[in-house]
């Protein structure tokens, strides 16, 4: 416990350091980085099941996923070329998958060769890209990056209110075949902590965010999303389970692995990014 916290407070100070020197630059780099890392470490978890993905080809469009729309923003300002590029990525690795696996797999392993290279940019950086997308939004990039900053927060916070309630008075277990140690009561006090912090964030910084964002729909907001990170979590837990494996790597001393950082932010990016768009 005491190793989780000193990482996490490590974390946050370059996360926030970071931010504050280097603004929106640094906010994608880290992304592409963590999503990189992340989708390795998924690759090895696929290998472990008897897959065999292309692992270095679905890093490097990983990279382009996150990377490519907002450098490319500098260029262009038309936002439908700029929201397809994922996708239009997504397809083209497809293609490359799809010719490559028929000379360097054998037939025995070619679907799950593709089925995991895929699977995992479709997981991974695919699902992560659209906290760039709230980066990219037409708005102040102060307001973006709050915006963005607050999804964060308000994710990864549900995983320390879970975590501390269920310490203190968890007694049901959520998913016990998944990962035992969640509760029902820590996912309650989760979602309750992730809605305060939230509505917190509003009412401290209401001119870093829109206008709309009140602290009583902050609160509202954050309710979803917390409920997201949680079934996000436990979509990890399980691959990893699946794989037999407990910690997905070891660079973060306490908390694991870049997935285990992650985890939590897969489901919930896109989902706060359409309810952002909802909200405009």
């Amino acid at each position: 416990m005491f190793s989780r916290l000193i990482s996490t407070l490590v974390l946050w100070t370059v996360i926030l350091g970071s931010l504050y020197f280097f603004g929106t630059h640094a906010a994608v780099a880290l992304l592409a980085i963590l999503a990189t890392l992340t989708l390795h470490e998924f690759y090895g978890l696929t290998e472990k099941m008897g897959a065999r993905p292309f692992r270095w080809m679905g890093l490097l469009f990983c990279g382009l996923m996150i990377g490519a729309p907002y450098y490319l923003a500098c260029f262009t300002e038309e936002p439908d070329v700029l929201g397809s590029i994922p996708s239009g990525l997504l397809v083209l690795a497809l293609v490359v998958s799809s010719i490559r696996v028929l000379g360097e797999r054998n037939a025995a392993n070619r679907v799950e060769t593709v089925a995991a290279t895929m699977g995992g940019l479709l997981y991974i950086p695919y699902l992560l890209h659209f906290l760039v997308r709230i980066l990219m939004r037409e708005a102040d990039a102060g307001e973006n990056l709050t915006l963005c900053l607050w999804t964060v927060v308000v994710a990864k916070f549900c995983d320390v209110g879970a975590l501390l309630t269920g310490l203190a008075v968890g007694k049901h277990q959520m998913a016990p075949e998944i990962s035992p140690k969640k509760t029902w009561e820590g996912a309650v006090g989760g979602v309750l902590v992730s809605a305060g912090i939230g509505a917190a964030i509003a009412y401290c910084l209401p001119s870093q965010l829109p206008e709309s964002l009140t602290p009583r729909v902050a609160a509202l907001v954050a309710v979803p999303l917390a409920i997201i990170a949680i079934i996000s979590d436990l979509l990890e837990s399980a691959i990893k389970r699946r794989a037999d494996t407990k910690d997905t790597g070891r660079l973060i001393p306490g908390i694991g692995g870049a997935f285990d950082l992650t985890d939590s932010l897969i489901l919930t990016a896109p989902v706060a990014y359409f309810i952002f768009l909802f909200l405009e």
